[in-house]
């Protein structure tokens, strides 16, 4: 047996959709799957506008735009998470600042926040992980008591919720992704949600190469082309309409792995903190030194066997690009990024491969 570390779920009612997509002509970034994916994911979600975009890392820089955050800004980031955060700051001409991270959730430490606001910090982005949510209260305070933008990344986290409020509805923007492996996908794609009128229109504006309302093919300043196709929508809406059943498969996934592999001493499994509702985007590991074994040879010996494993992400300070941005060690992501994988976490993940890789893992630890 080999099994994949994600494959999509799309369901038959996308496929729907998207013929009838094909048949009408609507195929580019007009349609009506564009507004019904926008209205129906800011409802669930609990916000009052949804933006669609190419892809989450467009998505991060047309929330920056639309703040206005450029050159001699600073933005916080935490340190372990995809590159695309630090990216996203950098296209806006602002600097970012990483932030370590919780040694358990992978997430923000709101704790270090403080220490890293100076008179240039614009904003702070928190960024959700591997399906638990950041611990967002603390930042949101902070971020009051600074009178900072809140840009919430929440691209791993589709139906997951902090103290019983969908993760996604606390920024001043929310950012989502929508790649092949979210729990919602339409392939490539992203979106941003936002409660301000103002921050809408003017994010609509950018993500459409900012057309002067007044004359069409008159442009008063730089916009984006950052349009969702009505195909790409129409995928959206045929996944979010089932939703719950794919949360319903990721918990049960979860709670699978963590009964299963819970005898394997010097495994670390993923934590859930009593604020969270975990949704397992990906079911996330740490060794320590008491499996014998170091990451990179576990995941080898896993791979030998037919089941594929992932990395976590190598820390933005670590990256060469971010070399001149640095300004103190973030540990814990340094350690964290060492000893860290995911297991197959995809929506199609059946129960005989979810038995495979458990005792798989067991196979090569005891050797």
């Amino acid at each position: 047996m080999k099994v994949p570390v994600n494959e999509p779920v799309v369901t038959d009612t996308a496929k729907r959709y998207v013929l009838d997509a094909l048949e009408t002509g609507w195929i580019s970034s007009a349609g009506e799957y564009i507004t019904r994916f926008e209205e129906a994911f800011a409802s669930y979600i609990g916000m009052k506008h949804a933006i669609t975009t190419t892809n989450g890392t467009t998505a991060l820089h047309l929330a920056l735009a639309g703040l206005g955050i450029g050159k001699g800004d600073e933005v916080i980031v935490p340190d372990f998470t995809i590159v695309s955060c630090m990216n996203a700051v950098l296209y806006t001409g602002a600097t970012p600042v990483f932030v370590d991270v919780d040694p358990e959730t992978f997430t923000l430490d709101p704790t270090l926040l403080e220490a890293s606001i100076t008179p240039k910090t614009r904003a702070i982005m928190p960024v959700h992980i591997y399906g638990h949510s950041v611990d967002v209260d603390p930042i949101l305070q902070i971020a009051e008591a600074h009178n900072l933008f809140v840009v919430e990344d929440a691209a791993e986290v589709h139906g997951a919720t902090y103290k019983g409020k969908k993760c996604g509805s606390f920024g001043t923007v929310s950012t989502f992704s929508f790649y092949g492996n979210k729990i919602v996908t339409t392939g490539e794609g992203g979106m941003v949600l936002t409660n301000d009128d103002a921050l809408a229109e003017e994010m609509r504006l950018l993500m459409n190469l900012s057309h002067s309302r007044k004359k069409r093919f008159w442009h008063e300043r730089v916009g984006f082309n950052y349009r969702m196709t009505n195909l790409q929508a129409a995928i959206g809406l045929g996944q979010l309409e089932h939703i719950e059943t794919f949360l319903a498969h990721k918990k049960w996934m979860g709670a699978e792995y963590s009964k299963r592999l819970a005898d394997i001493s010097g495994l670390l499994l993923p934590v859930t903190r009593d604020y969270a509702e975990n949704v397992y985007w990906m079911y996330s590991l740490r060794v320590s030194d008491a499996l014998g074994l170091s990451r990179d040879e576990l995941c080898a010996r896993l791979r030998e066997k037919g089941v594929d494993t992932r990395d976590f992400f190598i820390p933005l300070s670590s990256q060469p690009i971010s070399q001149e941005y640095k300004r103190a060690e973030c540990p814990v992501s340094a350690e964290i990024a060492e000893t860290g994988f995911y297991l197959p976490s995809g929506l199609a993940l059946t129960e005989e491969q979810l038995t495979f890789v458990c005792d798989s893992l067991h196979a090569v630890v005891s050797v």
